[in-house]
């Protein structure tokens, strides 16, 4: 009886402990997210994503890289009964933005008035997945839904039939809005998942720099 116990204390301090890492990983993992929010700040990303861009440009993606609240709410509503969760939205948001980010900077010569600025956020978001990675490591192992896996599966092949285009500013403003929306539990104030609260964005005043022709962005030119 004795040895029964001390093994449900055991047990115990086990589970508490295990609870305490999971806090401090989750702790981590919101401080990461906040910094790159601070980032991508809606004047930050008018000015480098549009204002130093030529008029009408935009990039070749996967068409699951167009990832914006209704896909969340899409994925939510379709997956309800397939056990999606939080941690299966925000690594895809992870793979989706770091790709669109690499591509990018890819695109854009070093001299370019908006390498630096895209590259920071790729090193921010690679800082948070480091940190989502460890905190994923600590959880019980999980087969995420198909559906999610088809996603995945999608962004890591090369671009084909299923590829769109759309502007580094139009990808980066899903790309915040939805990361406010999958990582709910760092920004508990708000309902960020409601695109209606979008709508009434406050809008920064950044002052419009002269139109680009369309070789500024191999030129470096751009902003300059």
């Amino acid at each position: 009886m004795a040895w029964s116990g001390v093994w449900v204390l055991g047990w115990l301090f086990g589970l508490v402990l295990a609870q305490s890492v999971l806090t401090v990983e989750m702790q981590q993992l919101c401080r990461a997210v906040k910094v790159m929010n601070s980032s991508l700040v809606f004047k930050e990303r008018v000015h480098f994503m549009r204002h130093n861009m030529p008029i009408n440009f935009t990039i070749k993606i996967h068409y699951e890289e167009v990832f914006k609240l209704r896909n969340v709410s899409r994925l939510r509503r379709n997956l309800q009964d397939q056990d999606l969760q939080d941690v299966d939205l925000q690594e895809t948001w992870l793979r989706v933005n770091l790709g669109i980010l690499k591509k990018i900077k890819n695109l854009l010569p070093r001299k370019h008035p908006s390498y630096n600025y895209t590259a920071d956020l790729e090193t921010l978001l690679l800082s948070v997945e480091q940190v989502f990675t460890d905190l994923k490591e600590q959880r019980e192992p999980r087969e995420s839904p198909e559906r999610i896996g088809n996603i995945w599966e999608a962004l890591a092949t090369p671009l084909g039939k299923r590829r769109t285009e759309a502007t580094p500013k139009s990808l980066l403003d899903n790309c915040y809005h939805t990361m406010l929306c999958v990582f709910h539990s760092c920004f508990p104030s708000v309902d960020y998942c409601q695109r209606a609260f979008w709508r009434n964005e406050k809008k920064a005043q950044v002052t419009p720099t002269p139109p680009l022709s369309s070789t500024d962005i191999t030129t470096g030119k751009a902003g300059q």
